[in-house]
């Protein structure tokens, strides 16, 4: 965001033109709305007579640390979700080219034992996080908030891109078998759960700003 558009919102706020004018006036110079809408976002629609500022979006240690927990809680709870499911089809379906079977007890006791940590970390901060946003809209503006959700979004849409790929790759060279299609399905409702969410938590920002 440029200072020359703050400027011109200002002014033009100063001047009590309305606010639709205003952006109608900034779109058809070609200014992107979703920028114009940010930029008049920074000052409250106010009775005083100039124009009243925002606070800006801060980013507190305390906060980062929250958010960066909550985020490697949920990597954490989706790695191990996906190991607990890959053992139980190495055990139903066992690879016979390689003839050794690892015991289900020992493949599957460590991501139980990280996902009974790290996914009742993650829904309770993620609980919190929303109760929080719910009392102080202005959290909604979190910087590490939105930068985290994007990287997430990207890590599984990525994620989903690759296995789909695998799939038809596998598909396509006559290799697709039971065990192989039901480690992609799991990868693929694993990501596109957490992309489905966060997409959603987006979209529903954008709709409450």
């Amino acid at each position: 965001m440029t200072e020359d558009l703050k400027s011109f919102i200002k002014d033009a706020l100063v001047a009590k033109l309305p606010r639709p004018q205003i952006q109608s006036a900034l779109e058809a110079a070609g200014w992107p709305k979703e920028e114009i809408v940010n930029a008049l976002a920074l000052f409250a629609e106010s009775d005083f007579p100039l124009p009243v500022p925002r606070p800006k979006p801060y980013m507190s240690a305390r906060e980062a640390f929250i958010y960066l927990l909550m985020f490697l809680c949920l990597y954490l709870s989706a790695w191990s979700f996906g190991a607990i499911i890959f053992s139980l089809v190495n055990q139903w379906l066992p690879d016979l080219a390689t003839g050794y079977q690892q015991p289900i007890g020992e493949a599957v006791r460590m991501p139980i034992a990280m996902l009974v940590v790290s996914f009742p970390v993650y829904f309770t901060l993620t609980w919190r996080t929303v109760q929080a946003v719910k009392r102080d809209t202005e959290k909604r503006a979190s910087k590490i908030r939105k930068w985290l959700t994007y990287l997430t979004l990207f890590v599984a849409a990525g994620t989903i891109i690759g296995d789909l790929i695998a799939l038809l790759y596998n598909l396509l060279g006559g290799e697709l078998t039971l065990r192989f299609g039901l480690k992609v399905l799991t990868v693929l409702f694993i990501a596109g759960m957490i992309f489905g969410y966060y997409l959603w938590d987006l979209r529903n920002e954008e709709k409450k700003a």
